[in-house]
């Protein structure tokens, strides 16, 4: 059975999610439709790109992603269809599939060009939905459109790194629901830069020494639940994406608060990563302080 996911910043209220559906099921009876979120922020392209890289790969070679943020037809913002990883996606050339195309080359990438054969009033209802039928039934991507060889390209997925390499400089691209916030950093990336090095993470005045494995990991089992006060703790991870990620043990905005809204950080903010000039032979993991601290 062929699978279409959807990814967009349509949200839920209007009608637009359930008028793409419909349209899909009009062309392909048995497909199988998956929301994979729609609830991107509107025309964020950075978190369209963190949540589709992230999402893909967990489902059948073979499946067709339809991507529906800041979608419109423009003469800066054509339409493509990309085959990357044995898979298929449909999205505006706006930057989003540099993300992904940053990893793994594209095995075919292709400018659509049959919009003047289809009554084109919204990008992600018409022209996303015959692309990507077409496409699940096992048609090929020269029928919809003429094959280029770049993308656009989105800088602020790079982060920054100063000449002598002592210094990465990242962004804020997403905050997840547990208000977590997700930069640019990749852990190959640094740990290619850091060789070793003692390093300091800076985001607006809060600083971090260490990295742990997982979230846990700050926390001392050694010491008796009811006296440890672990929830509310900043740390720095590498999430299950594989970025660097500045979180808060046990964060509930609702109680003890998360790492956006205690430590102040939000979408684009800068996150730096200092190294030392030297190698370090060991590391030791140093205590983190409790968020209040970082009011």
């Amino acid at each position: 059975m062929a699978i279409i996911t959807l990814t967009s910043d349509f949200g839920e209220k209007d009608h637009f999610v359930g008028a793409i559906k419909g349209a899909i099921y009009c062309e392909l009876p048995d497909v199988k439709i998956v929301d994979i979120s729609h609830f991107v922020s509107p025309f964020n392209i950075p978190q369209a790109a963190y949540i589709i890289q992230n999402a893909y790969k967990s489902f059948p070679k073979g499946s067709v992603h339809i991507i529906g943020v800041d979608s419109e037809l423009n003469p800066e913002n054509k339409h493509l269809a990309v085959q990357l990883d044995e898979h298929y996606f449909i999205c505006a050339d706006n930057g989003i599939m540099s993300m992904l195309c940053s990893e793994i080359a594209p095995e075919k990438i292709v400018e659509i060009n049959i919009h003047d054969k289809i009554l084109d009033s919204f990008p992600g209802l018409d022209v996303f939905v015959k692309v990507a039928c077409h496409i699940a039934r096992g048609g090929t991507l020269e029928v919809i459109g003429k094959t280029i060889d770049t993308i656009k390209p989105t800088k602020s997925l790079v982060p920054f790194i100063n000449e002598d390499k002592t210094q990465i400089i990242g962004s804020i691209i997403y905050i997840d629901n547990y208000g977590n916030v997700v930069t640019n950093i990749k852990q190959g990336f640094f740990e290619t830069i850091q060789k070793g090095r003692d390093f300091e993470i800076s985001a607006r005045n809060n600083k971090f020494k260490t990295v742990y494995s997982k979230y846990s990991d700050v926390v001392n089992f050694d010491i008796p639940e009811d006296k440890r006060h672990d929830e509310g703790r900043g740390l720095v991870v590498f999430n299950s994406g594989g970025y660097l990620e500045i979180a808060v043990y046990r964060s509930n905005p609702n109680t003890v608060g998360t790492a956006s809204s205690l430590m102040g950080l939000d979408l684009m903010d800068t996150v730096s990563v200092n190294f030392t000039a030297t190698p370090l032979v060991t590391k030791v993991k140093e205590p983190v302080a409790k968020l209040q601290e970082y009011k």
